[in-house]
């Protein structure tokens, strides 16, 4: 018999010192994220600590309005840059952590004081636009009910935005998609997410420098390892809300200028076999399929990408690997750049033009985005998704693969007294799993392995609420023997929840009549307009189609009878883009909605 067994262990680095002086403003809050606090004393007047009711909840909670509000806010300092004004109070790096910081404290107030805020305050020398002092992230601790679980889990994004020049302090750098809309994506978590109990001791946090090299996420790294905090992972998110593609963008990405993604989300991470990086964004992408797949009204295609970051790119995420920490980046499908700001250059990405959208009508209001604001909502759903499963599911178990006579067989070495155990096998050539079984046993001969052939195998445990954490490490191993079909897990641990509502609407003008979001949106030839209408008798509406620069492209009349009236729309004058579909009754506007027309 062979024995191949898998180790977790502690690894220790040796790192350059990057900072100095890194220091927690607020002690209580430190103690928080060492897990080191009185959990009575954090505790909610009405506790809601059920993942499925949690989990219906913050799909209504989620806000896309509440995402614009903080994404306005941000952009309006004008500048985040590292190395931008940290005094006043309308302008610069120093006004946005102050509003941020608020924000966390207003949440807090908001729920029986249970979110700690705290900045993390570092030096850093020798930089190549000059040195640094008391370079801040802002976070905000939300302290879990059970001690015993000593591991935190981390959502961050970095709050600096940057011009051409990453030195450049003075020029107006709004940052909206990178990364204003990460930003914004922990805020709201923040807020909606701060309302529940959970397990594991859950922080918030907004970092600094990543534009001068991922300085905050580092500084918060090295504090970690140096403290021995742990951290049973950690979701970067990094141009999380944009679905148009600029004439450049960092591969693996988007094919070519102006094409339009708002269903699709990457997912980065490192591929180690033995760790569990590339584990962790598979470990989100079945939890997406299994407890949100069946609730959500517009379904999103998680793509696990097949390298730590984009090509030449890097992020937040990576100084947490360094140490040894699982985490992945969260990224949009679509990004307006490469970032290679040189002559020729003509995207959005690292430049001033990285705004909220444009006023495509002259009345000084933005009315086209280049954030989704809706697709933003969606990729905080999973942000929060993944958050909750972890922070009251199990850990992994520990295990070993035998290579027996009979086929390969996983045993557990440490089983937690878990009802379940999922086994995921995967071809090492595919990046994603082909097979996941689930079972009772601790010792488990693997079904449907072909002779001669190397597999990857990774176990994950379900709890009694029927929650499934993330899978472990990777064995890779060949199997000297064909094993019988199995019958693949058929993910029977759903969201008991409703459909929720009619997502992406626009805010309603009129309580009788109401545009509601157009499907499919992207579209490719057809589309469907549906008016809502509370009224008994029958009226005459008109739809309005404009394009981005405000031009009538479109206009037809329609009866309005009481319920959803559905149109099918067939445009003929429509090249790929975004375009508004508006709806008027007696001359006066009701409502508008964004379409999409896509030919892909």
């Amino acid at each position: 018999m062979k024995l191949i067994a898998i180790l977790f262990c502690s690894l220790s680095f040796s790192f350059a010192v990057a900072q100095t002086n890194i220091t927690w403003t607020n002690p209580i809050a430190e103690n928080a994220v060492h897990v080191n606090y009185d959990p009575n004393d954090y505790s909610s007047a009405q506790p809601i600590t059920d993942h499925y009711q949690i989990l219906c909840d913050l799909q209504n909670r989620i806000s896309a309005d509440s995402l614009k509000d903080h994404l306005e806010h941000l952009v309006s300092f004008g500048t985040r840059n590292t190395y931008s004004d940290t005094v006043s109070n309308t302008t610069g790096v120093g006004a946005a952590r102050r509003w941020a910081m608020a924000k966390f404290n207003q949440f807090s107030s908001e729920n029986d004081n249970r979110l700690l805020t705290s900045y993390l305050s570092f030096d850093r020398i020798g930089m190549t636009c000059g040195d640094f002092y008391d370079l801040r992230n802002v976070m905000a601790v939300l302290p879990g009910s059970d001690t015993s679980e000593k591991s935190i889990i981390v959502i961050e994004a970095h709050m600096d935005s940057r011009c051409e020049d990453g030195c450049d302090s003075a020029s107006i750098c709004p940052g909206a998609e990178d990364n204003g809309s990460g930003t914004s994506l922990v805020i709201e978590l923040a807020r909606t997410m701060s309302k529940y109990t959970f397990r594991r001791t859950i922080m918030f946090m907004l970092t600094v420098g990543e534009e001068q090299g991922l300085l905050g996420a580092d500084a918060m790294a090295d504090y970690c390892a140096n403290n021995g905090v742990l951290i049973k992972q950690v979701q970067n998110n990094d141009v999380i809300g944009g679905i148009i593609c600029g004439n450049t963008s960092s591969a693996p990405s988007c094919p070519g200028l102006n094409h339009i993604d708002s269903t699709q989300i990457r997912l980065f991470s490192i591929g180690t076999t033995g760790a569990q990086h590339r584990n962790f964004t598979r470990t989100i992408k079945l939890w997406y399929e299994e407890t949100m797949g069946g609730v959500v009204t517009v379904p999103t295609t998680i793509s696990i990408m097949n390298q730590e970051d984009r090509s030449g790119r890097g992020g937040d995420h990576q100084p947490f690997r360094q140490r040894g920490y699982r985490n992945c980046r969260f990224t949009a499908a679509n990004e307006h750049g490469d970032a290679g700001v040189g002559p020729g250059y003509i995207d959005r990405q690292h430049t001033g033009n990285d705004i909220l959208g444009v006023d495509t009508d002259a009345d000084l209001i933005i009315d086209s985005f280049y954030v989704d604001f809706n697709y933003l909502k969606r990729n905080t759903m999973i942000n929060a998704m993944s958050a909750v499963l972890s922070a009251n599911g199990p850990d992994y178990p520990l295990f070993q693969l035998l290579d027996e006579p009979t086929g390969l067989r996983v045993k557990l070495l440490s089983h937690f007294n878990m009802p379940e155990y999922r086994v995921a096998v995967r071809l090492p050539g595919n990046i994603d799993w082909d097979f996941i079984y689930r079972t009772t046993d601790t010792s488990f001969i693997v079904p449907g392995l072909d002779s001669a052939t190397s597999y990857a195998i990774s176990v994950a445990a379900i709890n009694s609420n029927g929650i499934m954490g993330n899978f472990s490490g990777e064995i890779i191993q060949n199997s000297d023997v064909a094993t019988a079909p199995g019958t693949p897990d058929p993910l029977p641990y759903g969201t008991p929840c409703s459909i929720v509502g009619i997502e992406e609407s626009s805010s309603i003008q009129s309580l009788e009549i109401s545009l509601l979001a157009p499907r499919p949106n992207p579209f490719q030839e057809t589309t469907t307009i549906s008016v809502f209408s509370e009224l008994s008798e029958i009226i005459q509406g008109r739809i309005e189609i404009r394009d981005i620069q405000g031009r009538i492209l479109d206009d037809f009349n329609l009866e309005l009878n009481k319920g959803n009236n559905l149109v099918p729309y067939s445009p003929f004058r429509m090249s790929n883009g975004i375009y508004f579909c508006n709806l008027f009754v007696d001359g006066k506007l009701i409502g508008s909605q964004k379409i999409i027309r896509s030919s892909n």
